[in-house]
């Protein structure tokens, strides 16, 4: 990656964290689901209102370091609307992207391509991951009819 994408990246990752978006109340949610990283100390707690299948809305409410709290945000904004099959496609090409595997190349990520930065970071993979695990086992959850469990990412 040349330098002037690293700080292209380097932008929108710190735009996400200075302005997170999901960042609010919802009162009326179908999934709710929360995780923590102890290793930094990242926590984050979500909720999703479906309707039709799709996500029709979320909150996140994400304390920790930059990268987490970024994540989080470009989940927001980029899952509204979405299906929950796209959501989980979206989730699987994110993990592959920050575990050097390859990505699904039909999807078109937007701002989330940002994230391919904090692979070089390792450490990190688990901050930016955080807010996606959280997601994906509060579907599943949600799926089997279960009740919402506390995710680490240990």
């Amino acid at each position: 990656m040349n330098e002037n994408l690293d700080s292209l990246y380097r932008d929108i990752i710190m735009e996400h964290y200075k302005y997170p978006r999901g960042k609010k109340k919802l009162d009326d949610f179908d999934v709710t689901s929360e995780g923590k990283n102890p290793v930094c100390g990242d926590e984050i707690e979500m909720k999703v209102k479906l309707k039709d299948g799709k996500i029709e809305d979320i909150s996140i409410d994400c304390l920790g370091c930059a990268i987490s709290v970024a994540s989080g945000s470009m989940l927001a904004d980029a899952i509204r609307g979405k299906s929950v099959d796209e959501v989980k496609r979206i989730a699987s090409t994110i993990k592959a992207i920050l575990k050097g595997e390859k990505p699904d190349e039909d999807l078109e990520l937007g701002d989330l391509e940002a994230l391919e930065g904090v692979k070089k970071f390792p450490v990190r993979i688990k901050c930016a991951l955080l807010s996606w695990t959280t997601l994906i086992e509060g579907l599943k959850n949600w799926e089997g009819g279960k009740k919402s469990e506390v995710i680490s990412t240990e």
